[in-house]
């Protein structure tokens, strides 16, 4: 069986993506306007939660050990998601304050191409999120530290982010499109419900193929990485 270990820098690591979170956190609550009680709070108790739960991760990993990897790579999920949302409030509110009025509902033409700015700003904001998604997951959560061939495996990695990109936008819409509220929940509570189930299903895709495509790791590495913890 696999031996794992939880070490000084897993939980440092933990803290540290729950502190920025909790920031980001304040940014987007913020940025939409919406009254939290306590909300300057969560840079106190975020980060422990975090750590509590790569914890829990790692206790349940002595039995089933891609579980804690998997606590990481959840983590690391949720950390992407929030600079992705923060990336695209803040650029919103640059450009809309400062440069364009309503830029959801401002075009642009580059090279013949006519795009709302809207979809540039969420593209910037998935590629940013992309790129520390990349970094986190290869020397945190899968613990691939090699720099041979990075282009490819850069590459790769963006290929199974964009499939799961897909994959969450299709089954979140179909859900949301052919099948019924239920529950008695309203239209805008099913969407939320659809955006959730798609999110679990992608992360689940995200994840098989960044262990086994992108960061997955030669024999003799892995063996490496398991006696060294």
């Amino acid at each position: 069986m696999q031996l794992i270990s939880l070490s000084r820098r897993d939980i440092i690591a933990s803290l540290i993506i729950g502190e920025i979170c909790a920031w980001l956190l304040i940014a987007i609550i913020k940025s939409l306007s919406i009254s939290v009680p306590a909300l300057y709070a969560l840079p106190v108790y975020f980060p422990v939660l975090c750590a509590i739960g790569l914890y829990l991760g790692y206790l349940i990993g002595k039995k089933i050990p891609v579980v804690y990897q998997l606590a990481k790579f959840v983590l690391v999920g949720g950390f992407n998601t929030l600079v992705d949302w923060g990336v695209l409030a803040f650029l919103i509110y640059l450009f809309s304050s400062y440069f364009f009025a309503g830029p959801q509902d401002t075009i642009f033409v580059v090279f013949g191409m006519t795009f709302v700015f809207y979809t540039m700003y969420k593209s910037i904001s998935f590629v940013v999120a992309s790129i520390n998604s990349y970094f986190w997951n290869k020397f945190w959560t899968f613990k691939r530290e090699t720099t041979e061939n990075i282009s490819k495996e850069f590459l790769q990695f963006f290929l199974v982010t964009i499939i799961g990109f897909l994959v969450n936008v299709v089954i979140a819409s179909s859900i949301f499109r052919y099948m019924p509220p239920v529950a008695g929940l309203s239209v805008n509570q099913w969407s939320m419900l659809a955006a959730v189930v798609a999110t679990a299903i992608s992360m689940i895709w995200n994840f098989i193929g960044y262990k086994f495509i992108v960061f997955n790791a030669p024999k003799k590495e892995a063996e490496v990485q398991v006696a060294g913890g």
